[in-house]
């Protein structure tokens, strides 16, 4: 493995030091969801809301670092994994900088999921699941996808022809009320600071 003749480095300013200099504790908040389930709007508005309490985030969108770290994959399964475990590994890098970290993924697979939680500590990994049923996703639709993949434009689609795992006990279960996206916002972010995580 190209990993074999390399030595992780400890520095003496670390994520503890970072930390204290931010006055926060970093965490992945890892909002997933089907597409169009509203993930990156709440991810904005909750990072909006832990802006105005002076914290200091970073948002990670699905369809952001495809235009740059994961341009090079598709949506194969396999491509999915990959996807998945980069962002994984930035979201710790963020983390150890002392950062509050959003994202905003399909991801749809619990193992993936999983593995961006073993690379964390304690409470650091927070999965939120955006349960908005699918009916709903798909009238929304607000890219055009999942009319496309219904008339097979587009392969492999989560929740259509490729499989969504659901979070069996994600940290928070926001699910689906007719309401607008800054109530939705509000609620999560009640329900994280019940929990201690904001």
């Amino acid at each position: 493995m190209a990993t074999d003749n390399v030595v992780w480095h400890k520095h003496e300013v670390n994520k503890v030091t970072r930390s204290e200099k931010l006055n926060q504790r970093p965490r992945v908040f890892w909002l997933t969801g089907l597409s169009g389930s509203g993930k990156s709007t709440l991810a904005n508005l909750l990072e909006k809301k832990l802006h105005e309490k002076q914290k200091h985030t970073y948002l990670l969108d699905g369809d952001n670092v495809r235009h740059g770290l994961c341009g090079d994959l598709g949506f194969s399964d396999k491509d999915r994994v990959e996807n998945i475990r980069r962002i994984s590994e930035v979201a710790k890098l963020f983390v150890d900088s002392g950062t509050i970290v959003l994202t905003a993924f399909i991801s749809p697979f619990k193992a993936d999921r999983d593995y961006c939680r073993s690379l964390l500590e304690g409470t650091e990994f927070v999965e939120v699941f955006v349960d908005t049923p699918l009916e709903v996703c798909e009238q929304r639709d607000p890219k055009g996808l999942y009319k496309k993949a219904r008339s097979g434009e587009i392969k492999d689609f989560t929740g259509i022809d490729s499989t969504y795992e659901a979070p069996e006990s994600p940290e928070v279960h926001l699910t689906y009320q007719e309401e607008p996206a800054e109530q939705t916002a509000e609620r999560l972010y009640t329900l994280l600071h019940e929990k201690g995580l904001v």
